[in-house]
């Protein structure tokens, strides 16, 4: 009595009512003789969520690298670099503290760089040498807290290098070596320029994470680098008169000041993203000594366009799998309505509106791809979060180096999900899921009962 009078009891009944999910959930479940439609179901359920997975996955990997790069980059080389022109640059401490007054920057170090070539035991690479005092490399936290080797304290007086720990692999030092560092510019002879050669030892050993940085850059303190560079020039002091053309070398020295040069200024700013705004308020300083600036976006435009791309690509590629998964569900849901026309006529003799039957089977086909979005909705949020350690895993067991940090630049895989791009994905299957429903709906919801039942 029941079965009979419930779907006479369904006609008027408000849209989405208890009946129409009760249909809708026992076409879910499969029986023996449906077996076949309840596996491609299932199999579609599985695309829509392997779709959705990979979809957050590669994002949040890619978003991830992004960032990490970012990090590493603006970490040590700043977002802006301001190079002195028209004169040299012996006021570094005044620039530096000027620029340090303007709304948006954090700070500015100054610094003295070159290239030279190292060499360690039987080996040789070229290098950029950096030359930074100790309370300027203080403020670069990630450089500071990289040590894995020896330390940063009296880094002034310590008349040492630090070099990342690939470069020292290289050149097959450690800690306490010397390492011979090798310029051509050097002292002036009758006969020309004549390479400068000298000898440090070894007094850090860092980890930036990043593989151009542990292999390329040498450190050492401020004014050694100066000297090193010559970047100084030796003026008399102020009161001394014309020196005695027998004066021994000691009264030479005592005569003379030594004014050392910076090679540039790296400014850190607040936000990254700020850089016109603070560029413009850097021009508006009175009393700024004349600068060339260069920020980090000029410097990487054409890495992160390239970057900014590839993901755009990647989302476009990947959102295809989800499509296929809502061809999959039309498909399913086709055969569905056919393998159910009998039903349907005997549900529309008993009462059941058209609209009653397209909500029932819409019903069905977006359970389907509910399920499934927020199962790979479930399963990307794990494998991003622990995207490292199965990196690792697979790499351990399999023997092959996935990632290789020569390539990717970065000594581990990062992953960084972004809940926006997490629900443009999901609203993207769901969308696709419930839109793919309408079409097989509505051919159910077409079905003459007296032709469907002629043939039964």
């Amino acid at each position: 009595m029941t079965d009979q009078t419930a779907p006479a009891q369904a006609k008027g009944t408000r849209p989405f009512s208890r009946f129409e999910w009760m249909v809708a959930g026992r076409y879910l479940r499969a029986r023996r003789k449906e077996a076949f439609i309840s596996v491609i179901a299932s199999l579609t359920m599985v695309g829509v969520a392997i779709g959705v997975a990979t979809l957050i996955v590669v994002m949040s990997v890619m978003n991830g690298f992004r960032a990490e790069l970012l990090t590493k980059i603006l970490g040590l080389n700043g977002h802006f670099t301001a190079f002195p022109i028209e004169e040299q640059f012996t006021d570094y401490e005044e620039t530096v503290a000027t620029l340090q007054q303007v709304n948006g920057v954090e700070f500015a170090v100054y610094f003295v760089e070159g290239q030279v070539l190292a060499s360690g035991q039987g080996s040789s690479t070229g290098v950029s040498v950096r030359g930074m005092d100790e309370e300027n490399i203080r403020k670069l936290d990630l450089l500071y807290n990289s040590a894995i080797q020896g330390g940063w304290d009296d880094w002034d007086s310590s008349r040492g290098v630090a070099i990342g720990h690939r470069l020292a692999s290289t050149l097959g030092v450690t800690l306490g070596d010397q390492v011979q560092i090798i310029n051509p510019n050097g002292a002036m002879t009758p006969f020309g320029s004549t390479p400068q050669i000298r000898s440090y030892p070894v007094n850090v050993i860092f980890d930036l994470g990043m593989v151009e940085f542990d292999s390329f850059y040498m450190y050492m303190p401020f004014e050694p680098a100066q000297d090193y560079f010559r970047l100084y020039e030796e003026v008399l002091r102020p009161g001394m008169g014309p020196l005695d053309p027998l004066a021994t070398d000691e009264e030479i020295d005592a005569a003379y000041e030594r004014i050392g040069q910076a090679s540039a200024v790296e400014i850190f700013i607040d936000n990254p993203d700020d850089v016109a705004a603070v560029r413009e308020r850097i021009a508006a300083l009175p009393n700024l000594r004349p600068l060339v600036l260069t920020d980090w976006q000029q410097r990487n435009e054409t890495f992160f366009s390239a970057l900014q791309v590839e993901r755009v690509v990647m989302f476009t590629i990947l959102s295809m799998i989800i499509l296929v998964a809502a061809f999959n569900i039309i498909s399913s849901l086709i055969m569905l309505v056919k393998d159910k026309s009998a039903d349907i006529a005997v549900l529309r003799t008993m009462g059941a509106t058209r609209g009653a039957i397209m909500r029932i089977f819409s019903i069905t086909g977006t359970t389907i791809g509910v399920v499934g979005t927020l199962s790979g909705l479930l399963l990307g949020l794990i494998v991003a979060a622990n995207a490292e350690p199965l990196r690792a895993f697979i790499s351990n067991t399999l023997g092959v180096t996935i990632f290789p940090p020569e390539v990717f630049y970065l000594t581990s895989l990062p992953s960084k999900t972004d809940p926006v791009e997490v629900a443009v994905v999901v609203g993207l299957a769901l969308g696709l899921s419930f839109l793919a429903t309408l079409y097989p709906a509505w051919r159910a919801a077409q079905y003459d009962p007296v032709e469907a039942l002629r043939y039964e």
